[in-house]
């Protein structure tokens, strides 16, 4: 039994097959996929994936660092509406986090959402889906900064060396292991070779980052035994320890 920590199966490039996805999927020993959101316009199909596949899709509410813009107080203030909402439930704050890879215009508004969104998942005791693309040490320090405050979560698609590696662990995070690790010259596999696997979650972040033989193509969550096969290669285990410690992470992480 495998888990998605971290799956866009709301998106537009699966308006075609959505049925079939999920369906290959659980075929492929896939039980659980968590869907981070991504801003105000997202959250209807997030929800209604949600609603067609209760207990398979498990969804998250935050606003992504790239839709950080001049209206990004009031993106706050829907993800608070949202949050306080005791008819619905979320099982983390995500995803959220610092990206300054295509523009760094909203760099202090970036930072100023992440925090207001770290106190948000305080407040509900709701673990954070960290999204990090060249800013991982300006991320680890902010949560340096908060680590006795009781935060918890993952580094979705962790992209930082071995010494930011034990640096989250160290402060209670999980490491989120896509499709990356099968890239020859990721450097992943190093961090995957130097962390226990108490430490990892599996996920696609499709439809993104498909792992190999599929780069190019639309990733899928039915791709995660790939991943998990690659790991498993890397740590010397079978592939149904991975499965079975991954899975343990995310329930024990997400509250499931």
């Amino acid at each position: 039994m495998f888990t998605d920590t971290h799956a866009h199966l709301y998106l537009e490039e699966f308006d075609a097959d959505r049925d079939q996805v999920v369906s290959r999927a659980l075929d492929a020993g896939v039980k659980y996929i968590f869907l981070p959101n991504i801003d105000s316009g997202s959250i209807e199909p997030m929800q209604d994936a949600g609603r067609r596949w209760p207990a398979v899709c498990f969804t998250m509410m935050g606003l992504h660092p790239t839709s950080v813009r001049l209206n990004y107080r009031d993106e706050l203030e829907v993800v608070k509406k949202y949050l306080c909402d005791r008819a619905l439930r979320f099982y983390a704050v995500g995803e959220i986090g610092i990206d300054l890879y295509w523009d760094k215009t909203f760099e202090k508004e970036q930072k100023e959402a992440f925090n207001v969104q770290l106190d948000l998942a305080l407040e509900y005791e709701l673990p954070v889906a960290i999204h990090t693309r060249n800013s991982m040490e300006v991320t680890l320090e902010i949560m340096e900064a908060r680590k006795d405050k009781g935060l918890r979560g993952v580094f979705h698609c962790f992209s930082g060396d071995v010494a930011q590696a034990q640096r989250a662990v160290a402060i209670g995070f999980y490491l989120g292991i896509g499709g990356v690790v099968t890239y020859k010259k990721s450097g992943l596999a190093d961090v995957v070779a130097a962390m226990p696997l108490e430490s990892l979650l599996l996920e696609t972040d499709a439809p993104f980052l498909p792992p190999a033989p599929h780069r190019g193509q639309r990733n899928e969550s039915s791709y995660i035994p790939l991943i998990a096969q690659k790991i498993a290669e890397i740590k010397g285990v079978t592939l149904e320890a991975v499965a079975e410690v991954t899975t343990r992470n995310a329930l024990r992480m997400f509250g499931i």
